[in-house]
């Protein structure tokens, strides 16, 4: 593994960009860092279950052309060390912590997902921490059908074993013509990496995550009309994972928040559309 210190500056691929890692209060954390040094870093926070492997390259290189992204692992998933938190609270304090460890006084976060309950309470923990926030198929702590992602998505993850395909392909992305070639599609694109290669999540760790996903779903709601920096949301019309209702909750919650809809996209409507959302992400950051 390569020290922290190394990285790829602008023009460089998310599939070639070495697995650094930082030291966090004892804890080892892996992450991937690209695009140019200049200017606000941006920090991935990924799905449940997701390793540095999972996050879209088109997305990542297309962000990173004009900015510095940093995408990153929770504690206890892929390479990263400790053992996986059972709360969005603890997550979002290793963030917190693993973004101090990194040298950042400011950054901006795209959460997708779990990744998306994280953002939002690195947001209300740390409001002086983060620029800008993107907010993309995922919803708030107590939001509709939260609590029900675990029942929702095992009967598509048996079909996946059955059908040999990846659950995404179910989960993410509708069953319509168009659905499922954008599924085959981003499918690929994950396999593009073939070199040092992040280890998949271990099933204590899956399932440690969809404990915390449970809880965020059945937790009080928090005062989202706090949060007082740009917001970006984009989901897809219909998410069955995390019901795009919730994405409309929140762009009502949250003052002056931007809300993208992608018709005949699920939950993966970022990756469906990455060609629109990040042109639409990095206006949004420059703005």
């Amino acid at each position: 593994m390569a020290s922290s210190v190394a990285n790829l500056g602008q023009g460089a691929r998310y599939i070639d960009a070495p697995t650094l890692s930082v030291n966090v209060g004892g804890t080892s954390f892996v992450y991937r860092d690209i695009g140019p040094r200049s200017g606000v870093p941006l920090i991935l926070l990924n799905h449940w279950g997701a390793v540095l492997d999972n996050f879209d390259p088109r997305i990542v290189d297309g962000l990173a052309s004009k900015r510095r992204v940093i995408a990153t692992n929770y504690r206890g998933i892929g390479a990263s060390g400790g053992t996986a938190p059972v709360t969005i609270d603890e997550m979002a304090r290793d963030a917190i912590a693993l973004i101090r460890a990194l040298g950042f006084e400011k950054v901006d976060v795209l959460g997708f997902s779990l990744g998306g309950f994280v953002a939002q309470d690195i947001a209300l923990k740390a409001p002086d921490l983060v620029r800008k926030l993107i907010l993309t198929g995922t919803g708030p702590a107590g939001g509709e059908g939260i609590d029900k992602v675990g029942p929702v998505s095992w009967p598509l993850m048996i079909k996946g074993l059955l059908t040999l395909r990846d659950p995404k392909f179910y989960l993410f992305f509708t069953s319509t013509v168009n659905g499922r070639r954008a599924a085959q599609a981003f499918l690929k694109r994950l396999k593009e990496r073939k070199a040092d290669r992040d280890k998949g999540p271990s099933p204590e760790a899956f399932l440690r995550q969809l404990k915390a996903i449970k809880s965020w779903g059945q937790q009080a709601p928090q005062n989202l009309g706090s949060i007082r920096i740009p917001v970006l949301i984009a989901n897809g019309d219909n998410d069955i994972m995390v019901p795009t209702a919730n994405s409309i909750d929140m762009a009502r919650r949250i003052p002056g928040a931007q809300l993208i809809i992608y018709e005949d996209a699920g939950h993966g409507g970022i990756f469906q559309n990455h060609a629109d959302f990040v042109p639409k992400a990095l206006s949004f950051l420059d703005a």
